[in-house]
C-alpha cells in the first residue's frame, strides 16, 4: 500500500470502519469484522456480517465516505 492508501485506512478506522463496530450502509445494518481492505484510492471493502441474516461478506466502502476521508487526511 501507498503512504496515502495507509492514512485513508487510518481515516477510515478513526471514522468507524474497524473491526468490532457496527454501522448502517445500504439499509442494512453491519458488524465489521474487519479493518478496511484499500484496492485502490477509489475501492476499499470490510468484511462484515450482515445483523439480521448473519450472512459474511465483503462490503464496498462508499466513494462519498472515501472522498471525505482523502480530503480530511490530506488537510491533516
Amino acid at each position: 500500500m501507498t503512504k496515502q492508501q495507509i492514512r485513508l485506512c487510518e481515516r477510515l478506522q478513526r471514522l468507524g470502519f474497524t473491526a468490532g463496530t457496527q454501522m448502517k450502509l445500504y439499509g442494512e445494518v453491519f458488524d465489521f469484522l474487519s479493518e478496511p481492505i484499500v484496492l485502490t484510492d477509489d475501492v476499499v471493502l470490510v468484511d462484515a456480517r450482515e445483523k439480521k441474516s448473519g450472512q459474511t461478506r465483503r462490503v464496498r466502502v462508499p466513494l462519498l465516505i472515501i472522498h471525505m476521508a482523502n480530503r480530511s487526511s490530506i488537510a491533516a
